[in-house]
């Protein structure tokens, strides 16, 4: 009875590790048709950040989303293992660098509910330890472009006829910016009052396309989206 019980203890054992294998082929085999679809890099917020910077920053490279884990690296290789895992989902939405590949400072942009002060404090503290500048940008009140070029670059790239060129690149910048910021507001209104004519309820239709999500267009805000917190 026991010699039994043994063999089909064991038999049920191997049937388990040979169902176990076949899934793992199976999770690790090439699908011919990907579950995925395309999705917009920035949203709506993070674009105009993006335009902006780039123009301020014409002399130096603009990264976007790019985690933290691609440009440190541990004291200890030792511990590799354990800070990659910790921290391979931590990025910034923008990332600037040299053109030699040398990471200068990282800009994040907060989401409509903004950025958490936790969120704010480790990537301030990490990067800082690190010698890289880490700011917060509001679309909304964009900072002067004086103002981020030092503390980024130093004085000296915005000392004599510099700083009157920038200056002149950041009017440029900034009109455009209202324009476009103006057009786009102007094709909202205009599709919506198509839309609302056609739909014959301009509260029904404004409903539904709030409901809808149709601008939460992003990926997540970094970090916040973590099950727990960081170091837990």
């Amino acid at each position: 009875m026991f010699y039994a019980f043994f063999v089909g203890l064991a038999v049920g054992a191997g049937l388990l590790y040979w169902r176990n294998q076949v899934l793992a082929r199976e999770n690790r085999r090439i699908p011919k048709e990907w579950p995925l679809k395309v999705r917009p890099l920035v949203n709506n917020r993070e674009r105009r950040v993006w335009v902006w910077l780039s123009k301020v920053m014409f002399d130096q490279q603009i990264l976007v989303k790019l985690p933290v884990t691609r440009f440190t690296t541990p004291s200890h290789q030792e511990e590799a293992t354990h800070w990659y895992k910790l921290l391979n989902g931590v990025y910034c939405t923008f990332t600037v660098c040299s053109t030699e590949g040398q990471v200068i400072g990282c800009v994040d942009v907060p989401g409509p509910k903004g950025l958490s002060m936790g969120n704010q404090t480790l990537k301030h503290t990490l990067l800082s330890q690190c010698g890289i500048r880490y700011w917060v940008v509001d679309p909304a009140n964009l900072p002067h472009l004086t103002q981020i070029r030092t503390a980024f670059l130093g004085e000296d790239a915005v000392k004599g006829n510099e700083r009157d060129h920038l200056e002149s690149r950041f009017k440029d910048v900034k009109d455009n910016l209202q324009a476009a910021v103006t057009r786009q507001r102007h094709n909202k209104s205009s599709s919506f009052t198509r839309l609302e004519s056609t739909l014959g309820d301009a509260s029904d239709f404004a409903e539904s396309r709030l409901g809808s999500g149709w601008e939460q267009n992003s990926f997540v805000t970094p970090l916040d989206s973590r099950s727990t917190p960081l170091g837990s």
